[in-house]
């Protein structure tokens, strides 16, 4: 993720993992969705979603703006919390009816094309229903999956350090891009010895920040039908963070879980935090400093192993109305009106004219702009690591199991045996 700082995507993992793994999805052949057209030609697609309310509200927003444009398409919506959002998908595609269009993930992609649920939108780019030009540093081939596009990204997130900056000042710490981890960890001592907090909240469950760190080494954590990493390396890297806590670099577990669901960051027991940019918002909503975007450090002063990536539309492939579905996912990530009403809820808008539409006034938002561009024009962005059918659980079992490594309930050894094992399983290798 991945402490207090992570809650969506932990507990989408957490619901897709439990359910999904123990569901023999139906096969998807055959018709489903809503139905065929009314007498008048009018047809009504399904859209359902993950969020909180407001998210809803800015989403119902834009959906009256398409049927508006498109007064013979009819969306029905449907919008859960996160843990609930993929207990009803699951119910809904083991019995052949999911929404025609949904929100979705990169790690659920392999996951419901072997399950036979999503529709490939290729068929809709070449009839000119859906445009795939116009998005942002690569961002039109995030959804792709053996040469299948089956996600169109609606926004773009990349991992940071979220720092506290009156405290990196004091301790007279400055991260810029291409610092190395020898960096990272000399800055750590000037915190903990200057300001007498730990440096960071700690790297045992922040799977992907140890995604860049592998693939900074020639490596990654997936590749496309398994774990691109070996039980060496993840004892090597949990070693280190295990060290980092002994020595008061990083935050104490126990206390980080005694204060969740506030992050370790804002409750000052440490100096930064590992997460998604487009996270930072929270910072400032939870506690009393400002705080500010730091680049990911490096192995060799140059690599970060970075990507832009981040929530996506999918369409079933049950659906009627395929046309109508493509339609709808191109309004939503072309139009600049709907970039100026969803603003940065789902991340940076993912085409250059949303990009350009909204133009935020207030400094958190103007920070995460700023830092996705910082990473365009360094030059080092990558294409993201691809995700196998299995991934979600492999996520979901790496942050438990950091977690319980972190609080001592496991050794180094164990948690790495313990991870191996589920994640084998997980991927059937």
């Amino acid at each position: 993720m991945v402490n207090g700082r992570n809650v969506e995507r932990r507990t989408v993992l957490k619901a897709a993992g439990a359910t999904a793994a123990t569901l023999g999805l139906a096969a998807t052949t055959g018709c489903g969705g809503d139905g065929g057209a009314s007498a008048d030609g009018t047809v009504t697609i399904r859209y359902a979603w993950w969020g909180a309310e407001d998210r809803a509200q800015r989403i119902r927003k834009t959906i009256a703006l398409f049927e508006k444009k498109y007064p013979k398409i009819k969306v029905k919506t449907d919008f859960q919390p996160y843990l609930d959002f993929w207990k009803k998908f699951n119910t809904q595609a083991s019995g052949g009816n999911p929404p025609d269009v949904f929100q979705n993930a990169v790690g659920f992609l392999r996951k419901y094309d072997a399950k036979n649920v999503l529709l490939d939108l290729g068929e809709q780019v070449e009839a000119g229903h859906l445009r795939m030009e116009g998005f942002r540093a690569g961002l039109e081939k995030f959804g792709e999956i053996d040469g299948k596009l089956l996600g169109v990204p609606v926004g773009s997130n990349s991992m940071a350090l979220v720092i506290d900056k009156p405290v990196y000042t004091k301790a007279g710490v400055k991260p810029e891009q291409g610092w190395t981890w020898d960096d990272f960890e000399a800055g750590m001592r000037k915190i903990r010895d200057r300001t007498g907090r730990a440096g960071d909240s700690g790297m045992y469950g922040v799977m992907y920040l140890y995604d860049l760190y592998l693939r900074q080494n020639g490596k990654a954590f997936f590749t496309a039908d398994g774990l691109g990493f070996t039980e060496a390396d993840l004892t090597d890297w949990w070693t280190r963070a295990e060290q980092g806590v002994e020595q008061g670099l990083y935050a104490d577990p126990k206390k980080v879980a005694q204060i969740k669901p506030k992050s370790a960051l804002a409750a000052e027991l440490c100096g930064s935090e590992f997460t998604w940019d487009n996270f930072t918002v929270r910072y400032s909503a939870e506690g009393k400093s400002e705080y500010a975007l730091a680049p990911i450090p490096t192995t060799d002063g140059k690599k970060t192993g970075q990507y832009l990536g981040s929530l996506m539309l999918s369409a079933s492939k049950r659906t009627r109305h395929p046309k109508e579905v493509a339609q709808f996912i191109d309004f939503m990530v072309h139009d600049p009106e709907v970039a100026r009403i969803m603003g940065y809820d789902r991340g940076v808008p993912a085409t250059q004219a949303q990009f350009d539409a909204y133009q935020p006034t207030d400094e958190v938002n103007k920070a995460i702009a700023a830092y996705e561009e910082s990473l365009v024009e360094a030059g080092v962005l990558e294409p993201i690591t691809p995700h196998p059918n299995g991934a979600d659980i492999c996520e979901s079992a790496f942050l438990r199991i950091a977690e319980e490594l972190g609080l001592g309930k496991r050794s180094v050894d164990e948690a790495v045996q313990q991870f191996f094992t589920e994640s084998k399983t997980a991927l059937g290798t």
